[in-house]
């Protein structure tokens, strides 16, 4: 009998999630949300599939898995729910919408012989892999300066629920996955967080704020910036990583990598064919694969909890004005 998957949530990613489970022979796929219209919607792009419009009512059938791609202040109670009722879960980012229900999760799952991950896609990307492959190398020498920029006024535009408009912060929640990256490419988090931003523009779609930037430091000579805006349109998506031997830019649009060379002078690109279905079938992959102890975790509970300490500290900054030491959040 196959085993049985429950996508929870059928917005824009979680129909994504749906679509491509739903192609795969190997299990059995299933959706649950509380908004028929957007059940109706999803099944469009799915062909039939079960259905399920009560979360709880979904796990008193005792699904092997539960994926949950719901709104992130249910993030939380959703998974603490499936993995007492004995499903493996996949959880979109973020871990939740605020650092203490975070750490709830931490502690229970240590507790439960239940595998939690969470979809930070991004670790499929061919160009972020070989990105992290290149700086852990030592290829750059040291890494002195990192930057993300993300514009994307048109995550506003492609947002079903819009929640955004009235969900503080949501700029920062959404693009958790920047926080992520420099954790998991870098290998440690920063010390301290400074965050400035505002809502501005005459702009349709509104969020609070639409710009924010993140100045990061760190215990030894880094510093990294994050710079997220719900305004430029068309989206704009590059980071950059500075060394002491060379340096990365990488245009997520383009999909070009441009690497360059201290000693030898000269700069070098690399094009990665790229779709974003990818990341996600490669993601689903590897849960099931961890589920069968084929691996260990891409990203585990207390590996996104680094990227929400940050996320915490931002907030904090955003509305003290202040610089947060992330030791005295956490601790």
């Amino acid at each position: 009998m196959k085993k049985r998957i429950v996508v929870a949530g059928t917005g824009s990613i979680g129909k994504r999630h749906a679509r491509l489970l739903a192609g795969r022979d190997d299990i059995s796929v299933e959706l649950c949300d509380t908004d028929p219209h957007s059940l109706s919607d999803a099944l469009k792009e799915t062909g039939p599939l079960p259905k399920h419009h009560s979360f709880v009512q979904m796990l008193e059938s005792k699904p092997d898995m539960v994926l949950i791609a719901s709104p992130n202040k249910f993030h939380t109670e959703q998974t603490l729910l499936a993995l007492e009722a004995g499903a493996h879960v996949l959880c979109e980012k973020p871990m939740s919408d605020r650092l203490d229900t975070a750490l709830q999760v931490l502690n229970a799952v240590n507790h439960l012989n239940r595998v939690l991950v969470y979809g930070f896609s991004n670790h499929f990307h061919p160009g972020v892999l070989k990105t992290r492959e290149i700086i852990r190398s030592g290829q750059l020498g040291e890494i002195i300066y990192a930057h993300f920029h993300i514009g994307t006024y048109g995550t506003l535009v492609n947002s079903r629920s819009r929640y955004q408009a009235d969900t503080e912060a949501a700029l920062l929640m959404d693009y958790v996955h920047q926080p992520d990256l420099l954790y998991w490419i870098l290998g440690t988090n920063p010390t301290g967080v400074y965050a400035t931003g505002s809502m501005g523009g005459n702009l349709e779609l509104k969020s609070n704020p639409n710009s924010m930037t993140l100045l990061l430091d760190y215990n030894r000579p880094l510093t990294a910036s994050i710079h997220l805006n719900y305004v430029q349109y068309p989206d704009r998506y590059h980071f950059e990583f500075l060394g002491d031997l060379g340096w990365i830019y990488y245009d997520l649009i383009a999909n070009i990598l441009y690497l360059g060379d201290r000693n030898k002078k000269v700069v070098s690109k690399e094009m990665f064919e790229f779709e974003r279905d990818m990341l996600y079938e490669r993601e689903h992959q590897a849960f099931f694969d961890v589920i069968a102890g084929k691996r260990t975790p891409e990203s585990s509970a207390e590996d996104a909890l680094q990227s929400m300490i940050v996320l915490e500290a931002a907030i904090q900054s955003w509305k003290t004005k202040q610089h947060i030491e992330v030791e005295k959040i956490y601790h």
